[in-house]
């Protein structure tokens, strides 16, 4: 499931401890996302529970520049952390070269949470390196838990996209489509 939008103004844009601030957004404030990508998220990240998942969303262009993500290619959590993402360096090689000879770029940069909400972390906030790219988030915790699941996590988890600039976050609404 995808969150709504908050309601805020084009003008503000809030940062994960909910401060406003009186900046325009730098777009996009919204961006189309296929149904079966988000299924791949979410599969994934409840593939690597207890730690969190991540990997990356490749696109046509950047997602800062109007973009369409193509593919979700999932990698190695690095870290091995239910705390903390580190892409696998040999993975991000191998898609960094797939994608470049297809000349396509990095559109979203995915890691799951798995006991707290999607919106990033201040270590998210400070490793945020590639600033045309969306910041994905999949949280496994936004939601109670039913029986036959794993414990911890949710029956609906929640996707949220964010856009990081120079430490500054906007929460950018991903539009599902089929």
């Amino acid at each position: 499931m995808v969150s709504p939008a908050p309601n805020d103004s084009a003008a503000t844009h809030a940062d994960p401890q909910g401060d406003r601030h009186p900046e325009a957004h730098p777009g996009p404030a919204s961006a189309p996302v296929p149904a079966a990508l988000v299924r791949q998220l979410i599969d994934h990240a409840r593939d690597e529970y207890p730690n969190e998942a991540c990997g990356l969303i490749v696109g046509d262009r950047p997602a800062a520049d109007g973009g369409r993500p193509l593919r979700f290619e999932p990698t190695r959590n690095a870290a091995a952390s239910p705390l903390r993402y580190e892409i696998d360096s040999a993975d991000l090689l191998r898609i960094s070269i797939a994608a470049d000879d297809r000349d396509e770029v990095f559109w979203g940069i995915v890691h799951s949470h798995v006991r707290s909400a999607a919106q990033p972390s201040p270590t998210d906030i400070g490793l945020a390196f590639y600033p045309d790219a969306l910041y994905v988030l999949v949280t496994l915790s936004e939601a109670p838990e039913a029986p036959g699941l794993v414990p911890g996590v949710s029956v609906t988890p929640f996707v949220r996209a964010w856009r990081i600039l120079d430490g500054r976050v906007w929460e950018v609404e991903l539009e599902v489509t089929e």
